[in-house]
């Protein structure tokens, strides 16, 4: 079988988990995560200097609910910026977003700040998936653009990236392509995993 025929069918299994997972927990799958990265802020980001940007996304279907999260590190003066589709088969670009500003809507239902808002460069991005492994590895919807945004941001300075997720959606082993970008954090609604380097 090759890697993306698995690919694929780890990720038709693992919008079932999530979407079991979305419903069983509700409210408090949202609430215990956010307690979880909260916790954990000040280790994610204690090799930055200065202000931190901190890219979120607006979720789709049963994606974990980041935006109290994004509320919450607004109130402390963390920068926030929200992923926009430039063009497909491009890098994801950031526009700059504040909790009481409005969105327009994109391609695939998702939403982003308006064509006004400053470009923003992240130095941490909260990335969605359907499945991930402990050594980082993600599957995300198929289209590859958060795997070609971090190659780029990591060619271009320090980036932290943190999977988003339900302890649901965890899986033995995530098959990986030379494309594929591992994650430097999973936090879900049971714990914050650090990936270790060369995991």
């Amino acid at each position: 079988m090759t890697s993306s025929s698995f690919k694929h069918i780890l990720r038709e299994q693992a919008k079932i988990r999530r979407g079991a997972a979305a419903g069983a927990l509700g409210d408090d799958g949202t609430r215990c995560f956010f307690e979880n990265l909260i916790q954990t802020w000040n280790r994610v980001i204690e090799t930055f200097d200065g202000e931190v940007v901190l890219a979120g996304y607006w979720p789709m279907g049963t994606e974990m609910d980041v935006r109290p999260v994004l509320v919450a590190l607004d109130r402390i003066g963390v920068l926030l910026s929200l992923p926009e589709v430039a063009a497909k088969h491009r890098p994801l670009r950031f526009r700059a977003w504040a909790p009481d500003e409005a969105l327009v809507e994109g391609d695939h239902g998702t939403f982003h700040p308006l064509s006004s808002a400053p470009l923003m460069r992240p130095d941490v991005v909260l990335v969605p998936l359907l499945a991930y492994d402990r050594r980082g590895y993600r599957i995300g919807w198929g289209g590859g653009y958060y795997d070609r945004t971090l190659e780029l941001l990591r060619k271009t300075g320090a980036c932290t990236a943190i999977g988003v997720a339900y302890s649901a959606q965890e899986v033995d082993e995530v098959p990986v392509d030379d494309y594929d970008q591992p994650l430097d954090w999973v936090i879900t609604e049971r714990a914050a995993i650090k990936i270790p380097e060369g995991a």
